[in-house]
């Protein structure tokens, strides 16, 4: 449950963030609310048909070494809108990709500074390799 709470606070904050800085992505009323259910709907969507999407487009998601997967986003981003069409808004698609995009990039970097994240940034030591001639010069990185 705590984990949930976490990310569900992490998806508003990137909503948050996406409504203030692109233009096309507005909330209707001024409720505090207003955030914590689009986050929660965005949150269901992501969980239960971004994955259907993202099998279903799977030859898209390959060529392009991933970056389909934005177009689903914002396809998920733009879809929450309509279901939420009296408390939240969204222009145009291209507002939907630009939102997608500081989304994704605002939960990357909220789940890397809470540790909420599955990637974990790793710092390898140069250690010197055995050489019998040279006393161990020439670096070698472990991985």
């Amino acid at each position: 449950m705590k984990k949930f709470v976490r990310n569900w606070a992490i998806d508003t904050l990137a909503v948050l963030v996406a409504v203030y800085v692109v233009p096309g992505i507005r909330f209707k009323d001024d409720s505090l609310w207003t955030p914590f259910v689009t986050s929660l709907v965005l949150g269901i969507l992501n969980a239960f048909i971004r994955p259907i999407l993202t099998l279903w487009a799977l030859p898209l998601l390959i060529l392009p070494l991933g970056l389909f997967r934005l177009l689903i986003n914002a396809l998920l981003l733009y879809f929450v809108s309509v279901l939420l069409g009296q408390y939240f808004e969204i222009n145009s698609f291209g507002a939907a990709f630009l939102g997608a995009l500081i989304i994704s990039i605002v939960s990357l970097l909220l789940n890397l500074l809470t540790g909420a994240s599955r990637s974990r940034v790793h710092f390898a030591h140069w250690r010197q390799p055995p050489d019998s001639k040279h006393g161990g010069s020439g670096p070698v990185i472990d991985i």
